[in-house]
């Protein structure tokens, strides 16, 4: 079977990133004309001779029309050369550890996801992989790890779920003089609001089952980059595994990302007012959300992202009682994990997002046991802002208890 090619040259990669959401990597039917993309349900193809695949396609785990176009579209969003996708976020991110070889050395934040926490030690340190986890907003930190010889460097930023940010050019800049590729988990920001490739990263995942997918009905992942020969590597495991994306997973996200901005838009100014909301109440200690002036590093959220996002975290008084009553009382916000839909949930990353991680550790990287976390969704914002204060009524029940005990 032949190795996965590079794909054709992006169809319709011109105009504003808006323009692109809606057309790159995709081309009307030339026999009849349709217009959206089909969903090829397929596993094998017609050759046109033995060995001679048409357009590179013989096999589905190696290359699907509907899922090209996505990757292709992918691609131009976060001005890359190409892109893959996978069956989930953290497929993508194994795959980017498949290639490495006992004794690499990952840097990676202290504050990540805890499915990637997870994945890193243990699934991957067996094997002779070396991670160390740093504070990526603090440069000189990252600077201090590197010192070392490392294979990648991997931010999130924001990070999840505290939100810091990792200044991405300068910490290129600081991977690129020791060697190090510098990955970086988008998921939050999305490429309408944030693309690492253009301030220096050498590779950027997704999870698009969050904001690209956008409606909740999909599980995916993606990786797009820039460097040709780094793309037949990962290609070849991405073959040689299995973990490849279906097409109609594929259909769905091109969908959903012919609206991210519109999305984006409603999400980040939904979040913007939520979190206002929340950091005037006396039962808050603190909201942590990149488009606030009170956020540590809210001159680089502008220099890096042109808004917020739709995500938020903050710490209540009464702790982890005082977050399971806080979303256990919503109506709006649905409890539930994940994050990145039209509509809103709510969650308590220490005994759900995030249990998977030691509570020693999560404390030290500054994840209190009081944290809630938001996926602010589209409704309207009146009606999250009541559901907001539902949730804080119940929670100064609870507060109120653990005072008088």
């Amino acid at each position: 079977m032949a190795e996965p090619s590079q794909p054709n040259p992006i169809p319709h990669n011109h105009g504003r990133i808006e323009t692109r959401a809606i057309h790159a990597g995709q081309v009307a039917n030339p026999e009849n004309g349709a217009l959206m993309t089909p969903v090829y349900f397929n596993s094998t193809y017609q050759q046109d001779a033995p060995g001679v695949p048409r357009l590179g396609y013989e096999y589905s785990r190696t290359t699907n029309p509907t899922r090209t176009a996505l990757e292709l579209n992918l691609a131009s969003l976060e001005s890359g050369a190409w892109g893959l996708c996978f069956a989930s976020g953290l497929a993508a991110i194994a795959t980017l550890l498949q290639r490495l070889r006992p004794g690499d050395r990952v840097v990676a934040g202290n504050d990540l996801y805890g499915g990637t926490h997870r994945l890193f030690l243990k699934c991957f340190a067996h094997f002779g992989l070396e991670f160390e986890f740093v504070d990526t907003s603090d440069p000189a930190a990252v600077e201090r790890a590197l010192a070392k010889r490392t294979a990648y460097l991997y931010l999130e930023t924001p990070t999840n779920p505290l939100l810091k940010l990792a200044d991405i050019a300068a910490c290129a800049k600081l991977a690129k003089a020791k060697g190090a590729r510098c990955v970086v988990d988008n998921t939050f920001a999305t490429p309408y609001l944030q693309r690492p490739l253009e301030l220096g990263a050498d590779v950027v995942i997704h999870s698009l089952t969050k904001y690209l997918g956008g409606h909740s009905d999909v599980v995916g992942g993606a990786l797009i980059g820039n460097d040709l020969k780094l793309r037949e590597e990962l290609a070849f495991h991405q073959n040689a595994v299995g973990a490849q994306f279906g097409p109609m997973d594929a259909f769905l996200v091109l969908r959903g990302i012919k609206t991210l901005h519109v999305r984006m838009e409603r999400h980040s100014s939904n979040a913007m007012a939520v979190a206002r909301h929340l950091e005037a109440s006396d039962l808050v200690q603190r909201v942590v959300y990149p488009g606030l002036a009170s956020h540590p590093q809210a001159a680089l959220a502008k220099s890096q992202m042109s808004m917020g996002g739709g995500m938020l975290s903050f710490e209540l008084v009464g702790g982890v009682d005082a977050g399971v009553a806080f979303s256990s009382a919503t109506r709006v916000f649905t409890l539930a994990e994940s994050l990145g839909g039209v509509e809103s949930l709510v969650e308590v990353p220490p005994i759900m997002t995030h249990a998977a991680i030691p509570a020693e550790t999560r404390r030290a990287a500054g994840l209190s046991d009081g944290l809630v976390r938001l996926s602010v969704g589209i409704e309207h914002v009146d009606d999250l802002i009541e559901d907001v204060e539902r949730g804080l009524a119940a929670a100064k029940k609870v507060s109120g208890a653990a005072a008088r005990r």
